[in-house]
C-alpha cells in the first residue's frame, strides 16, 4: 500500500481561502468543496487566523497544485458578485416602477 503524499498549501492560498470564508455568504463546507480541500483543513485555517496575528508563518512561496484553479474561481466569484449587484439594482428599479 502506497502512502499518499500530503498536500502543502502556501501562505497566500490559506489567506485567500480564509478570506473567502469570511466574505462569502456560503458555508465553510461549500467553500471547502469549491476549493477542493478538506472541510476540517479549512476549518483549522479559519481558527488559526482568528487566534493568531500571524497565523501562517513562512514566505508564502510554497507552490500549490490548484493555483490556476484558484485564480479561475476568484475571477468567477468577482463576476458573480457583479451580477448580483446588477440584479439587486434591477430589482429595486422595477419594484419602484410597479408602485
Amino acid at each position: 500500500m502506497q502512502k499518499q503524499k500530503q498536500k502543502q498549501y502556501g501562505k497566500q492560498y490559506k489567506e485567500e481561502a480564509v478570506k473567502r470564508v469570511d466574505e462569502s455568504e456560503y458555508s465553510l463546507a461549500a467553500v471547502a468543496r469549491e476549493l477542493g480541500i478538506n472541510e476540517n483543513t479549512l476549518r483549522g485555517w479559519v481558527r488559526d487566523a482568528k487566534e493568531n496575528p500571524n497565523p501562517f508563518p513562512g514566505s508564502g512561496k510554497v507552490s500549490y497544485e490548484n493555483e490556476d484553479e484558484l485564480k479561475k474561481l476568484q475571477r468567477r466569484n468577482r463576476e458573480l458578485q457583479e451580477e448580483i449587484e446588477i440584479l439587486k439594482k434591477a430589482a429595486a428599479y422595477f419594484a419602484k416602477n410597479l408602485k
